[in-house]
C-alpha cells in the first residue's frame, strides 16, 4: 500500500497462533527480558487484542492490548529493530488506541521501564501522562527495575 507521497503505509492484522514462533523470535531479538512464545499465545487464545504490523506484506512489529469493562491495558509493543526510528512505534500505539476506543475504552495503561527513555518519550508525545510506579515491576541485570505507570484518558 503506498501513500500519495509514494511513502509505505503501515497496516494490522490480526496476530494467530500461526504467527507466535516469528513474533517470539523478534521478540526475543528486540528485548532482553522477553515474552515467551506461550505467553503470547495465551493473549491470543484468550481473546486480548493482538496485533501484527505490516510493510510491504512483512511483518515488522505487533501490539497486544487487553480490554475490561472501560479500560485498556497495552501490555506489549515493539517494532524489530531494522524497522525502529521511523515513526512506525507511533502509528503501531495510536492504532491500538482507536482499538480500544472503538471498544468504549475510557482510558488507556500502559508499563514502561524508566531504562527505556525512547519509549517513554512515545507515551507522553501521544499523551499519556505518569500516574504512579510499581517497584521491581521487570526482571533486569541487576535484579529488578521498576516500571512507570502511565495513562492516557480517552473520554473527551
Amino acid at each position: 500500500m503506498n501513500s500519495p507521497s509514494g511513502q509505505s503505509q503501515l497496516s494490522f492484522e490480526p496476530m494467530y497462533d500461526r504467527h507466535v514462533s516469528f513474533i517470539g523470535t523478534m521478540e526475543r531479538r528486540n528485548y532482553e527480558f522477553s515474552w515467551s512464545d506461550s505467553i503470547f499465545r495465551d493473549c491470543v487464545k484468550s481473546g486480548y487484542i493482538c496485533q501484527l504490523v505490516i510493510l510491504n506484506n512483512e511483518i515488522i512489529g505487533y501490539g497486544v492490548m487487553q480490554i475490561g469493562a472501560d479500560e485498556a491495558h497495552i501490555l506489549n509493543l515493539c517494532i524489530d529493530e531494522p524497522w525502529q526510528k521511523r515513526g512506525h512505534a507511533r502509528v503501531l500505539l495510536e492504532h491500538l488506541i482507536q482499538e480500544a476506543t472503538q471498544r468504549r475504552a475510557n482510558i488507556v495503561f500502559l508499563e514502561v521501564r524508566p531504562s527505556n527513555p525512547r519509549a517513554v518519550d512515545l507515551y507522553q508525545m501521544s499523551g499519556f501522562n505518569e500516574i504512579g510506579l510499581r517497584k521491581g515491576y521487570y526482571d533486569s541485570r541487576n535484579g529488578r527495575e521498576d516500571a512507570l505507570v502511565m495513562a492516557r484518558n480517552l473520554v473527551r
